[in-house]
């Protein structure tokens, strides 16, 4: 499924890869917003948001907690403050930066876990006990 408003290959690229990382998780649903953003959510909430600015550089922004969003920000210039959503701990990185799939792959893992409700994180620990 390619959404229109990604423009680049790049950008569609990175989609799929995220896709492929979220559609992992239980009960995750894939939407688009009256902006245009890709959003990847579990019963109604988004942990993940993707879009594209106006120069087609995509960003990619997970839920985090504010400790993980803080680390993040002394760590360098690779992540930002989402914007309007970043005081809630939501953190960004363009596209364009050398993406470590491994660390994306763990905060994409944060942001499902913070934003699932309980009953289905606890269904998450049956299926898998040694989590």
């Amino acid at each position: 499924m390619i959404h229109k408003q990604l423009q680049s290959q790049k950008s569609k690229e990175i989609l799929s890869k995220v896709r492929e990382i979220a559609n992992g998780f239980p009960e995750t649903v894939e939407q688009i917003d009256k902006f245009g953003h890709t959003s990847f959510r579990v019963k109604d909430k988004p942990f993940v948001i993707l879009g594209e600015n106006e120069e087609g550089i995509l960003s990619i922004a997970m839920k985090t907690s504010k400790e993980t969003q803080e680390f993040l920000l002394q760590e360098g210039s690779r992540f930002f403050k989402t914007p309007y959503i970043g005081q809630h701990g939501w953190i960004s990185i363009f596209g364009d930066h050398e993406l470590e799939w491994n660390e994306i792959e763990g905060l994409i893992k944060e942001a499902y876990l913070r934003t699932a409700p309980k009953s289905i994180l606890k269904s998450l620990k049956m299926e898998n006990p040694s989590s």
